[in-house]
């Protein structure tokens, strides 16, 4: 008898994260806030589509989660029709969402008072990797939760590993998003300069791409920043729900983080010229804007 599990959440990571699960084979039970993506998926792969998160998680071993901001988690696991009460004594709660540290610890002192186990799991990888099956899953939890729960991530990541307790995958995630945010940045700056410098971008690209400028982002996302086209991963709105928890955090722990705080108001200024739903990459059309504007670098 394959493994019973449940996803909660099938946005655009969620969908292709419980259609692996389901085509491993496992006895897959999915829930989402809207029905309708739930039939799409469901149209898509084997599985059942359960009514609430209770009904999903109801006889699971395994429960995932992906949904949007702490407040959702805290729905799908806390509210009246949350996973954790229905649970089964020895199960495990897997949280995948971007959230704070804060409420993963939360989430694992409720799990043990319900002989549940609990991990905080945020991924890394974006649609494509989610679709390929090909995320980075970055865990805080006990070691015995995580070697349980591990073989069931292995379908839809590349790499798993367990940092530390509770939380310690939220930190995590923390710290990839605030390289991200520098990598994008300088990449946006630099195919700016080689625009207005009247250079070939792309053929720059290509160049220092097989040099020590290379970077995920530059092999990705270069060619579609040079076209204008911001439609291609992760969202400006996300990213900075993202940043606002991850400098929430450094005030609590006295990080300095200089240039996440920077570009996070940078982010503001893309969310403001309408482009909230614009990929990060979309760092470069702030600076296009303003060189248009006849404005010089900013200092």
């Amino acid at each position: 008898m394959s493994e019973k599990v449940a996803f909660i959440g099938l946005g655009v990571m969620g969908f292709p994260m419980a259609g692996h699960l389901s085509r491993a084979g496992l006895d897959v039970a999915v829930y989402n806030r809207t029905p309708a993506r739930s039939a799409a998926w469901h149209r898509q792969f084997t599985g059942r589509v359960a009514p609430s998160p209770a009904a999903a998680a109801a006889d699971a071993q395994l429960v995932l989660a992906c949904v949007g901001r702490d407040a959702d988690v805290r729905e799908i696991a806390l509210g009246a029709q949350g996973a954790l009460a229905a649970m089964a004594p020895g199960a495990v709660f897997v949280d995948h969402t971007t959230a704070s540290a804060q409420l993963a610890r939360e989430l694992d002192g409720h799990c043990r008072e319900l002989g549940l186990g609990f991990l905080d799991a945020p991924v890394s990888g974006g649609e494509q990797g989610a679709q390929q099956g090909r995320l980075t899953v970055m865990c805080g939890g006990a070691p015995d939760t995580f070697a349980r729960a591990a073989p069931i991530l292995d379908h839809y990541a590349r790499a798993v590993r367990l940092l530390g307790p509770a939380g310690s995958g939220q930190l995590c995630k923390m710290v990839n998003q605030i390289c991200i945010a520098g990598v994008v940045q300088g990449l946006a700056e630099g195919i700016h300069f080689a625009l207005r410098a009247g250079l070939d971008a792309a053929a720059v690209i290509e160049v220092i791409s097989q040099g020590a400028a290379q970077s995920w982002q530059m092999d990705n996302r270069h060619a579609t920043m040079i076209g204008g086209e911001y439609e291609h991963g992760f969202a400006v709105d996300w990213m900075r729900k993202d940043l606002d928890i991850l400098l929430a955090e450094a005030r609590r722990n006295g990080a300095r983080l200089p240039l996440a705080a920077l570009v996070d108001q940078f982010y503001a200024d893309v969310q403001a010229a309408g482009g909230g739903r614009w990929d990060t990459s979309s760092l470069l059309s702030r600076l296009e804007a303003q060189a248009a504007d006849g404005g010089g670098a900013d200092q």
